[in-house]
């Protein structure tokens, strides 16, 4: 199932993630319900950039550790973000899924 921008902001209303999304999307998802830790917890332990660029977002949600986001930025290979957390999430959503057969 493809799984659009969109259709995952709106899935926010349900309980659980919508299935099949990689651990960093299910992570971003459960950082937009306001659960930071559960969402950490699920991208802490992945590999490549985009679980490091979850792990940045996350860390630069959390606000008290900057160096630590830094860090993850540069693992993902991305620039620190400048813009709201709330642009970065749909940036990061709408590349995650692109890139999951969308």
């Amino acid at each position: 199932m493809v799984v659009t921008p969109d259709a995952f902001k709106t899935s926010l209303t349900n309980a659980e993630p919508p299935q099949g999304v990689s651990a960093p999307l299910a992570a971003l998802w459960w950082a937009a319900k306001g659960d930071w830790n559960k969402a950490h917890v699920l991208v802490q332990s992945q590999v490549g950039t985009e679980a490091a660029w979850v792990h940045a977002y996350l860390h630069r949600l959390d606000g008290r550790e900057i160096g630590n986001a830094a860090y993850w930025y540069r693992r993902a290979d991305k620039p620190f973000a400048k813009g709201s957390s709330e642009d970065e999430w749909s940036q990061i959503v709408a590349e995650l899924l692109g890139g999951e057969g969308g």
